[in-house]
């Protein structure tokens, strides 16, 4: 049975920062009544982390705490999870993995229009070019359920919710 029993399917979106995930996140959330739990957010406050990387200008996550933070939600199903990772949570919760991409050009307009610069900007950047996160997503989640989406303009996040929200309409749990 898809989704372990659940009334409603748990969507990942991850992808390297500045790839579109809580935008397309939030007009997903708009367009199919899912949950949007923006995980960035989350850690920071509920304290879900282990203190801040001054090297990355970020909060260290603590996984554990965060798992147990959002473990009975995922159970009833009905999330979107916004992440740039995805390793760590637990197979069983998702239905589908949606791994946002990015052209190199417009990534690193958008992330130096968010300040990042030196390590993180080249950290984030090499990630992309070496699809790091896609990889990820392959090998902890089954084939089946991981798909790379562009997401390089409105057009592309537009349709990237649609084809989204078409897939949301059809789930079943049988």
């Amino acid at each position: 049975m898809a989704g372990g029993g659940r009334m409603r399917p748990n969507i990942l979106v991850t992808g390297t920062p500045g790839t579109g995930k809580t935008t397309t996140c939030s007009l997903l959330a708009d367009a199919t009544q899912l949950r949007h739990i923006n995980v960035g957010d989350l850690i920071k406050t509920k304290n879900l982390h282990d203190g801040w990387d001054e090297v990355f200008e970020c909060h260290i996550m603590n996984e554990e705490l965060l798992c147990d933070e959002i473990e009975d939600m995922m159970e009833d199903g009905g999330n979107l999870v916004d992440y740039h990772g995805c390793d760590f949570f637990p197979e069983h919760w998702f239905d589908r993995v949606v791994v946002l991409q990015t052209d190199n050009s417009v990534l690193y307009d958008r992330l130096s229009s968010r300040g990042y610069m030196g390590a993180k900007l080249t950290n984030n950047i090499e990630c992309e070019i070496f699809q790091v996160l896609l990889e990820e997503a392959r090998s902890s989640y089954a084939a089946d359920i991981v798909i790379p989406l562009q997401s390089n303009c409105v057009e592309d996040i537009s349709s990237n919710v649609a084809t989204l929200t078409n897939w949301v309409n059809n789930w079943s749990k049988i």
